[in-house]
């Protein structure tokens, strides 16, 4: 069989890639029935943000606390547990509606935004530990890959969940995905290498916080990067598509999904559009310039009241070209700042303002467009990706420092 040929480290490459596309389908379903559901049931647009706010919290804990648990017990334990915590998140929302009060349904994405991030940072960080250490390109095309397929998956998700819930209601779109998580979740546990990314001692909890200035500045241009989209994609742009522009639950959920496939798919060939590595910082910058025009312009034509439909879809296809280059950068640098013993304490350092920047940009994008609008949300946005450009700046500084220019 293909299969048997393949090295150790390519079927655990494939392994680590199949568990992460299942979770993925389940968490972009999840967050679009959450989104849809709540707002037929009336909810305010800052009220369905509040939904999200543990899912969001949380995940700044777990990425913190996770890294050092992937360090200490093996990244496989971690991605497991990922697993198995999505799934019983899953159930605790098919229940009667009548139970779905709000601070139930935060308990239960309390839950899921644990395991997402037990699950990404996993991931992430074992994708260091199968690479060598001077194949600088081959990380990027793997990380690269491993990035723009799951975001691709997750606009399927978005369909997937939009569709479900016309088609089966809210509790049966729960349950279909909770079936299909437990095979990738018994699946995982008798194929992913015991001892993955254990490190050799046992790192203290003080260990937590990075020390590295290069990580530090890409941590935090990656906060203001990930609010910068979520304070118009996650509540205010679904809200404003069935509110406003009066489209339907599946309308939203397909375009929604389009767009991160797209996203995904130029994530993972950015690679290819980018192109030389030598100074990958110095591109950070750039690509971050070019974005933070991208939320103005489509301000303005709606401002100047051009049709609403076209400038959001030819809008949002810029801007997410765009960001999946930036995000697609970002994911290598970490992963190639990181330090090999113990990866998932830098990583999960990483995504915890990762997990602080979507928080920060989901609880704005309800408040935000529920006070002032969706015009009001893209200038916040630009304002954010201004912070990145100033901050990704210093990142350039440190890299001419070590490189000794």
């Amino acid at each position: 069989m293909l299969l048997n040929k393949l090295s150790s480290e390519i079927k655990q490459y494939l392994v680590i890639t199949g568990n992460y596309w299942a979770f993925t389908l389940t968490d972009g379903a999840l967050r679009m029935l959450v989104v849809l559901y709540f707002h037929q049931l009336g909810y305010s647009p800052l009220s369905i943000a509040m939904l999200f706010l543990f899912y969001e919290l949380f995940g700044v804990v777990t990425n913190l606390v996770g890294g050092w648990l992937g360090a200490r017990l093996g990244l496989n334990k971690t991605m497991n547990l990922g697993l198995s915590l999505q799934i019983l998140a899953l159930i605790m929302l098919a229940v009667n509606p009548q139970w779905l009060s709000v601070a139930y349904v935060m308990a239960a994405q309390a839950l899921s935004g644990i395991a997402k991030d037990l699950n990404k940072m996993s991931a992430k960080s074992a994708i260091k530990l199968l690479v060598p250490e001077d194949a600088d390109s081959t990380l990027y095309k793997w990380v690269a890959r491993l990035t723009g397929s799951k975001n691709a998956l997750k606009g399927v998700g978005f369909f997937m969940g939009g569709v479900l819930l016309g088609a089966f209601g809210f509790a049966g779109a729960l349950w279909a995905m909770a079936s299909l998580l437990l095979v990738a979740w018994i699946s995982s546990l008798v194929l992913l290498k015991q001892d993955l990314g254990k490190k050799k001692f046992k790192p203290k909890f003080s260990e937590l916080f990075s020390k590295s200035r290069q990580i530090n500045i890409l941590s935090a241009a990656r906060l203001c990067l990930f609010a910068s989209r979520d304070v118009w994609f996650v509540v205010a742009l679904p809200v404003f598509l069935s509110s406003t522009l009066g489209w339907d639950h599946t309308q939203v959920g397909s375009f929604m999904a389009l767009w991160i496939i797209f996203y995904g798919i130029v994530q993972a060939n950015a690679p290819k559009i980018t192109r030389n590595l030598q100074a990958p910082a110095r591109q950070l910058t750039f690509w971050a310039a070019l974005l933070t025009v991208i939320p103005v312009l489509i301000a303005i034509a709606l401002y100047q009241q051009f049709a609403a439909t076209w400038v959001i879809v030819l809008g949002l296809l810029c801007f997410g070209g765009v960001f999946a280059i930036n995000s697609s950068l970002h994911s290598y640098l970490i992963v190639k700042f990181a330090d090999s013993d113990g990866v998932s304490l830098d990583v999960g350092f990483y995504y915890m303002a990762n997990a602080m920047g979507r928080l920060l940009g989901t609880v704005l994008s309800g408040a935000i467009y529920q006070v002032y609008g969706l015009e009001a949300c893209l200038w916040f946005s630009s304002l954010l990706l201004l912070f990145t450009v100033i901050i990704s700046k210093r990142l350039t500084t440190v890299e001419q420092i070590y490189s000794g220019v």
